[in-house]
């Protein structure tokens, strides 16, 4: 078995991590 991929996205606050992330994976999620 594989290991599951981890990916961190790190910038400043209000950069538009989260819209990367739900765009990336086509959900909609809140990123803590």
């Amino acid at each position: 078995m594989s290991e599951p991929l981890r990916v961190a996205l790190v910038g400043n606050p209000n950069c538009g991590k989260t819209s990367l992330f739900n765009h990336l994976t086509g959900t909609r999620q809140k990123v803590a």
